[in-house]
């Protein structure tokens, strides 16, 4: 079976298991539990065979403890620091003792950690990559990673959960960080006593993850066939759950395991059995490939009946709800009388409660994610707009990913029509031919208040790279005003009317 075929045939969001081998693929900065380890060694001891000699200490048949051997090098680390305040590593004594100066006791090997992969070093060959990658996140429910660094928040835009966060979370628009985050360096596991308190305090958290895993599809990516991570999930999903049960079946039916093969553009989906030492062997799903293009446009192209986009919009109006907030309810017809496709949960005031989820105006400010995930499926909504001639509305990239845009010509005349008038009403000073955005805001001969006249003017008669002009515009603060609207809509033209 192809992997597309094979992802056809989820009928709910799916949730991604993401390992330290999606971080590597796509960040400079990132490193195998091996050679996190053996840098931090090297940088502490100017030498190789310091780490060898930890390593060699801490193998056992043939298998290396890493949490023993993080727990050795973090305390040799620690003492090292402590005894050379300002030395090669001073940066991390100075947020060392800032954090205890605010009653924070925080490991030094730890903060040095967070220093190491606090920043996203993105690889330039694997842009265009994550651009498909993020067109996935309308059809995801959440995330789980064992990954420290914020490459997964950062792309998806969903809300980082640590330690007990998670149980206070919505399982919709999260990412579950259960190894801890560069953001909180105390929270990281990676030594012995860190598992060991992880496995003691961290039942509920399992409990809920594991709920997940029985109602959502589960795709793992960035782990081997044999890593421990996944060993240890299965074990414990097939402790609570009968093995040859229904349910463990439709468990089973919902795992995709995503293995990296170098050069490899297999799209094959292939069984593959897992034993789980002492408890029993557990078939799953893999498909060996370096082709993730593939998978990711496998899942952006998953029709369901609901976006993950709008069960999280939901689903935070709820917890208000659960909250005894404000807000009123009303329950109406007998609901257990209705077929399912009758059921319409509406949210918003009694007086202008209408069959759309988002008005054209937050179209617009949503536009960068919307051709990010290549989001077909909201575009459907333009055609129940009436788009004013005298409206700003951005339709040549929407026209690009959903092609049934109603009076599609007419819009994009009228798009034309409105920016070209708004050129023409700028004085002289707004039309420069400055070749960048920060010359623009240099130029004292113009005015604040005409800065993004100016902008206009430049990214509509081609002087501005529309790579920068798109840069502005994502960091716009208010993306329901005049001049972010104009500006949008000139980028839009120069961008997509080819």
């Amino acid at each position: 079976m192809k992997v597309r075929e094979f992802i056809s045939g989820y009928r709910n969001h799916p949730v991604l298991f993401l390992g330290a081998g999606v971080s590597l693929r796509y960040l400079k900065n990132s490193f195998t539990w091996d050679g996190l380890l053996r840098h931090i060694s090297f940088e502490l001891k100017g030498n190789s065979e310091y780490y060898l000699d930890i390593k060699a200490s801490c193998e056992d048949e043939g298998h290396y403890d890493f949490l023993k051997m993080a727990s050795l090098i973090e305390n040799d680390f620690n003492q090292a620091l402590l005894e050379d305040r300002n030395g090669k590593f001073k940066e991390t004594n100075d947020l060392f003792y800032e954090g205890m100066e605010q009653g924070i006791n925080q490991s030094r090997f730890k903060i040095y950690i967070s220093s190491l992969l606090g920043s996203l070093e993105i690889r330039e060959s694997m842009q265009d990559e994550i651009s498909e990658l993020k067109k996935i996140r309308k059809n995801i429910a959440s995330i789980i990673t064992t990954n420290y660094d914020r490459f997964v928040e950062e792309t998806f835009e969903f809300q980082p959960l640590i330690g007990n966060d998670i149980l206070l979370s919505n399982p919709y628009g999260a990412v579950y960080k259960i190894h801890g985050c560069v953001s909180n360096p105390s929270k990281i596991i990676i030594t012995e006593d860190d598992y060991k308190n992880f496995d003691s305090k961290y039942e509920l958290i399992r409990a809920q993850l594991l709920s997940i895993f029985i109602h959502n599809p589960i795709v793992f990516m960035g782990y081997g066939i044999g890593d421990e991570n996944i060993k240890s999930l299965l074990k414990t999903i097939f402790t609570y759950v009968e093995p040859n049960s229904e349910n463990a079946k439709k468990i089973r039916d919902n795992f995709l395991l995503v293995e990296h093969e170098e050069a490899s553009h297999s799209h094959d989906i292939t069984e593959h059995d897992i034993d789980l030492e002492g408890f029993s062997t557990i078939r799953i799903n893999k498909i060996k490939t370096d082709d993730f293009k593939e998978v990711y446009s496998a899942i952006s192209d998953l029709e369901l009946p609901i976006s993950a986009m709008d069960i999280r919009k939901v689903q935070n109006v709820v917890k208000e709800i659960y909250a005894g907030g404000s807000i009123k309810v009303n329950v109406t017809e007998d609901l257990d009388s209705l077929n399912n496709s009758d059921k319409i949960i509406a949210i918003g005031s009694s007086k202008t409660i209408q069959y759309q989820y988002q008005t054209s105006a937050e179209m617009m400010g949503n536009y960068f994610k919307i051709i990010d995930e290549s989001n077909s499926q909201i575009l459907t909504l333009i055609n129940k707009y009436t788009i004013q001639s005298t409206q700003y509305f951005p339709v040549f990239a929407f026209s690009r990913i959903y092609s049934e845009i109603d009076n599609l010509e007419l819009l994009k005349e009228r798009q034309k029509a409105k920016v070209e008038s708004a050129l023409e009403s700028l004085t002289v000073p707004c039309q420069t031919e400055h070749r960048s955005i920060s010359d623009i805001m240099g130029d004292e001969s113009i005015t604040g208040s005409n800065k993004d006249n100016a902008i206009l003017w430049a990214t509509y008669k081609g002087f501005l790279n529309l790579e920068e002009v798109e840069e502005y515009l994502r960091k716009f603060q208010k993306k329901s005003d005049t001049p972010y609207r104009r500006i949008l809509c000139a980028y839009d033209i120069k961008k997509y009317d080819l």
